[in-house]
């Protein structure tokens, strides 16, 4: 990578045969292995990440409140039918007993309502299913962008873990190098062959060095496929990238600049604005059960016989019903005669047995028990809370990008200082390598020198992958792209 170049360059001559093979040995095994991108990572956990498919159910669950809240709007239709059979004594038509018969009956009917006016409680309904859907969206939105930062972050620690890896890898094959050259110098006389135990140790802990650079590196990235659901651990890596690290312009940006646009475009702070609106139609809700409701309403029915009947013959029964009192005569009186005979049809029944009605029905509340007032001031004590959530929303904001803005500025500076620490640390070394070749220095100084030269590698590395990540952070509260 970019930061490697100038700490090794003079070194690379002497190493080509061993950089050769670590090449042609890392493209071997990277042949094997899928390796993601920054952006390939954050798409696949956007994708997969479970806390993220709940909040998409939040969201179509707010979809489906608004269908109900536009079905308040229209008119509610209800069909009913019945069918009886009723067993026991009942008079039988065709001959005046009283017997045990089994009779049944059929009804049908409907109804229409429509809400005319209900304190507006339908438009209020619908108003607040709007305002849950977006602010369903904006958690995703908000839930979004804390995952992409995660990810972000750990993709960049698999990345200072692999570079640390390639750096401890170098410093132990040039190690080897050099215990190699102090027993040729030994061989020829030039040094003592004490001075081979402290070059041998410094081989020893370099070769620790790696494997515990190995172990950080395996571990970042099956940290790094967790996170993303990947279980294939072993064929997951990343690709290689090269992240610039130049002084970004963002921080010429004051951190109350960087605070009033992100209160602009920020989803978290979005949503907490949704909530208070919502809040306050929670409130217009509550009132709206303090007001009359007036509905429209028209039901129709009918009713069907399977009994027989008694009908009209045509002809007529003469039957004496008293006498006259001055002669004694006959009072007669004639009745049409009966026959009994089968149910109507159906369909003459349906249409002769039905009824409508219609009407307004108007409902006004007078008391309830001062239900609905107290409703009115349980959603404006939530009002003052999610208020208070908003103002504690902004404030963590504002801290959170002082606090940003302050560890990426610092983190320039400690990487600006690492750099000239690494470039003096690699001079020293250099000039402790003359003197121990020409049998001036001992090992032991000239391996003291060594070790704070690796040092300042590493603390470099860590330097620039600290800078980037913090100037990411601050860079996503500005606005701009990971």
């Amino acid at each position: 990578m970019n930061i490697e170049k100038p700490q090794f360059q003079n070194m690379k001559n002497r190493s080509l045969v061993i950089s050769t093979a670590l090449f042609l040995f890392t493209f071997v095994l990277t042949a094997q292995m899928k390796e993601y991108t920054l952006e390939e990572c954050i798409l696949i956990a956007l994708d997969k990440n479970i806390s993220i498919k709940q909040s998409e159910l939040d969201l179509e669950s707010a979809e489906i409140d608004k269908a109900d809240a536009l079905g308040n709007f229209l008119p509610r239709i209800n069909a009913q039918s019945q069918h009886i059979w009723n067993n026991g004594l009942s008079q039988n038509i065709t001959n005046g007993l009283i017997e045990n018969l089994t009779t049944q009956f059929s009804s049908f009917g409907g109804n229409i309502g429509l809400t005319l006016f209900n304190g507006r409680q339908n438009v209020n309904q619908l108003s607040r299913a709007n305002l849950n859907m977006l602010a369903r969206q904006y958690q995703l939105e908000d839930m979004k962008d804390d995952i992409s930062l995660f990810v972000a972050n750990a993709y960049l620690q698999v990345m200072f873990s692999k570079e640390l890896e390639q750096v401890q890898r170098y410093q132990l094959e040039l190690a080897k190098q050099e215990l190699e050259r102090t027993q040729l110098s030994i061989d020829a006389g030039i040094l003592t062959a004490a001075e081979i135990f402290e070059i041998e140790a410094n081989v020893a802990t370099q070769e620790q060095a790696v494997i515990q650079a190995e172990n950080a590196y395996r571990l970042s990235r099956i940290s790094l496929a967790q996170l993303l659901l990947i279980t294939d651990y072993e064929n997951f890596d990343i690709a290689q990238e090269e992240f610039d690290i130049p002084f970004s312009e963002i921080l010429g940006e004051t951190p109350k600049k960087i605070y009033e646009k992100a209160l602009t475009f920020r989803n978290d702070i979005k949503l907490g604005i949704t909530n208070l609106e919502l809040a306050e139609k929670e409130i217009d809700l509550a009132k709206g059960a303090l007001m009359p409701t007036l509905s429209a309403f028209y039901n129709y029915n009918t009713r069907i016989s399977y009994s027989d009947r008694l009908v009209e013959t045509g002809e007529f029964i003469r039957t004496p019903i008293g006498f006259v009192q001055d002669n004694g005569a006959v009072v007669v009186s004639q009745f049409p005669q009966r026959d009994a005979a089968g149910a109507l049809p159906f369909g003459t029944q349906f249409t002769q047995n039905d009824g409508q009605s219609y009407g307004l029905s108007l409902n006004i509340p007078i008391f309830n028990g001062l239900s609905a007032k107290n409703n009115i001031k349980r959603r404006k004590l939530n009002l003052k809370r999610i208020e208070n959530q908003l103002e504690q929303t902004k404030l963590d904001l504002e801290n959170t990008i002082n606090q940003a803005y302050n560890d990426a500025k610092g983190a320039y500076k400690f990487y600006d200082a690492s750099e000239k620490t690494l470039l003096a640390r690699q001079q020293a070394f250099e000039i402790a390598k003359q003197r121990f070749d020409a049998g001036v220095l001992n090992s032991f100084d000239y391996v003291q020198a060594r070790q704070r030269y690796q040092i300042a590698a590493s603390d470099i590395i860590r330097a620039k992958f600290d800078y980037i990540f913090k100037l990411k952070v601050l860079e996503f509260y500005f606005g701009l792209e990971m």
